[in-house]
C-alpha cells in the first residue's frame, strides 16, 4: 500500500502540478528549434512551403516582416488564411507589401515585440506571458533584411490537466482498492505457509507429528519445507537411535556387569582363602570382562555405521587379500583347538570400498562360523567371481538355523540363536549387513537344521583383472 501511495503521488505531481511547467518548457524549446530550422532553409526556393510545414507540425504562427513592420509572409497550423486584413496596419503600421488578402493579420503584441527586438543586443527577442510565448530574430529574406516572428499558445494544457486530474482520481481510487485486496491476499497467502513453517521449526526438537504445510504457493517456501522435513526426519532418527542405543546398552551390559560384580564379591567374601576357587572366580571375571569389551566395541562400531548414510572412503580394494588375511588370522588362533579351515579363494578380485570395514565384515562372518561350528570344527571359506560380482561364502557344519529365524538373522540385537551358543551382542551380522549395503552389495544365508549354514555376501567388482584361479588349501 505504501508503494502504491508513492507511485500515485509521483503521478499526481507529474500529471497535474508540474504538467503546465513541463508543457511550457517543451513548447518554448520547440519554438526556438523551429526558428533555427526556418533560418537554415531561407536560401531554399520552397521556403514558403517549409514555413507552412513547420507551423503545422508545431502548432505555431509564423510572420516574416521587414524591419519596419511591413508583412512579407505569414503562416499558421491551418496554412494561410484567405480574406484577412492587416488590423495592425490600420492602427498606424506601414502596411502590407503584396496582396493583404493572402496573409494573416499581425498580432496585437507585434509592436512590443519589434521594439524589444530593436533594443536586443544579440538580435533575438522573447515575450512570455501566461498564455503566449513569442520568439523572433533578425533574418535575411529574399535578399533584404527582415524579421522572423514565431508565436505559440501556452494555456492549452489547462483543460487537459483538468481531464487528467479527474481521470487520475478514479484511477487512484480503483488502484488503491485493488492494491488493498492484492496486499491482503498476498499477505494472507505468505503468512499462512510461513506460520506453518514457523510452527514446524518450533516442533523440530519435540516428538510430535509433522505440522501440515500447504505447498504450491512459493517454490522457495516449498524448498524450505522440504529441508525442515529432512531435518525433522534426521532428528527423529537420532532420537530413535539414542533411545535404542540406551535400551540395548543397558540390556546387553547388565549381565556381564552383574557377573563381574557377583564374582568379585564372592572372591572378597568367600573364596579369597581358597586359591583354586579364587582362580576360577577370577577366570569368570576375565571372561565376562572380555565379553563386555566385545559388546562395547560392537555397539560403538554399529553406532558409527548407523550415523553414516554412505561409505565415506572408497578406494580400490584387494578383496582376495582381505579374505585370505582374515582367514589366516583365525586359522592361527583356532588351529590349536582342532579347527580346520578349508579354502577356495580366487586371487586378484578387486572391488571398490573401504578396506577396514570389509575386513570387519569378513571377520564377523568367520567369528560367527567358529562359534556355531559343528563337532567336526570344519569351516569353509570360498571366494569366487563371475566377472561382475564377487561372492564370499563362509560355511560351517553346525546346528543350522531354524526356518523361523532365517528372515531375522541379519537384524540387529536378534540373539535368539546366538545366545543358545556363546553370549554375544547380536550386532555381528547386523554390522555385516550394514557394511555390505553401503558397498552396494547384498547378503544371503542358506541353512538346514543340524547340517550347517552358509553365509554369503555379494559385492560388485571394480574390474576383473588377471586372476589366478588355483585354490589355496
Amino acid at each position: 500500500m505504501f508503494f502504491t501511495a508513492v507511485i500515485f503521488t509521483v503521478l499526481w505531481l507529474l500529471q497535474t502540478v508540474f504538467l503546465q511547467r513541463f508543457y511550457d518548457g517543451m513548447i518554448i524549446k520547440n519554438t526556438v528549434d523551429a526558428a533555427d530550422s526556418i533560418v537554415s532553409q531561407f536560401g531554399s526556393e520552397q521556403i514558403a512551403d517549409y514555413i507552412d510545414e513547420i507551423s503545422r507540425e508545431n502548432s505555431i504562427v509564423v510572420y516574416v516582416t521587414d524591419t519596419e513592420g511591413n508583412l512579407l509572409y505569414s503562416s499558421d497550423e491551418f496554412r494561410k488564411l484567405q480574406g484577412r486584413h492587416n488590423e495592425w496596419d490600420a492602427r498606424g503600421g506601414k502596411g502590407i507589401k503584396g496582396d493583404p488578402a493572402h496573409y494573416r493579420m499581425l498580432p496585437e503584441n507585434y509592436g512590443k515585440f519589434l521594439q524589444t527586438l530593436r533594443t536586443s543586443a544579440d538580435g533575438t527577442a522573447e515575450l512570455h506571458s501566461d498564455d503566449l510565448y513569442v520568439y523572433g530574430r533578425y533574418i535575411t529574406f529574399r535578399g533584404e533584411d527582415a524579421v522572423l516572428y514565431l508565436g505559440a499558445a501556452l494555456g492549452a494544457v489547462g483543460s487537459a490537466a483538468r481531464i487528467i486530474r479527474t481521470q487520475l482520481l478514479w484511477v487512484t481510487l480503483l488502484s488503491v482498492a485493488v492494491g488493498f485486496v492484492l496486499a491482503w491476499f498476498l499477505s494472507r497467502s505468505f503468512a499462512k505457509p510461513i506460520a506453518q513453517l514457523n510452527e514446524k521449526a518450533h516442533k523440530l526438537g519435540e516428538n510430535q507429528q509433522d505440522t501440515p504445510f500447504s505447498e504450491g504457493f512459493c517454490t522457495e517456501l516449498d524448498d524450505l519445507n522440504g529441508t525442515l522435513d529432512r531435518t525433522a526426519g534426521k532428528l527423529k532418527q537420532n532420537r530413535e537411535f539414542q533411545n535404542e542405543f540406551l535400551a540395548n546398552v543397558s540390556h546387553d551390559l547388565r549381565t556381564p556387569l552383574t557377573m563381574i560384580k557377583g564374582y568379585a564379591e564372592m572372591i572378597r567374601d568367600i573364596s579369597r582363602e581358597d586359591e583354586q576357587q579364587c582362580a576360577a572366580d577370577v577366570a569368570v571375571i576375565v571372561e565376562e570382562s572380555d565379553r563386555l569389551t566385545a559388546l562395547v566395541n560392537e555397539i560403538l562400531e554399529y553406532s558409527e555405521l548407523q550415523m553414516t548414510d554412505k561409505e565415506p572412503v572408497a578406494e580400490q580394494v584387494d578383496f582376495s587379500g582381505i579374505v585370505s588375511s582374515v582367514t589366516d588370522s583365525f586359522e592361527k588362533l583356532y588351529a590349536k583347538d582342532g579347527f580346520t579351515f578349508a579354502r577356495s579363494i580366487a586371487a586378484g578380485i578387486q572391488i571398490s570400498g573401504n578396506a577396514s570395514r570389509l575386513q570387519r565384515a569378513v571377520y564377523n562372518l568367520l567369528d560367527n562360523a567358529v562359534r556355531h561350528a559343528g563337532e567336526d570344527k570344519w569351516i569353509g571359506v570360498t571366494l569366487k567371481s563371475d566377472g561382475q560380482t564377487a561372492a564370499a561364502e563362509i560355511s560351517d557344519h553346525g546346528s543350522g538355523i531354524a526356518p523361523d529365524d532365517m528372515e531375522h538373522i541379519w537384524e540387529k540385537y536378534y540373539t535368539n540363536r546366538q545366545r543358545r551358543g556363546k553370549g554375544v551382542s547380536g550386532l555381528g551380522l547386523a554390522i555385516v549387513k550394514q557394511t555390505v549395503t553401503m558397498h552396494n552389495g547384498k547378503c544371503e544365508v542358506c541353512s538346514e537344521p543340524d547340517k550347517g549354514s552358509t553365509f554369503r555376501i555379494l559385492l560388485p567388482e571394480e574390474h576383473a583383472g588377471i586372476r589366478d584361479d588355483s585354490e589355496e588349501n
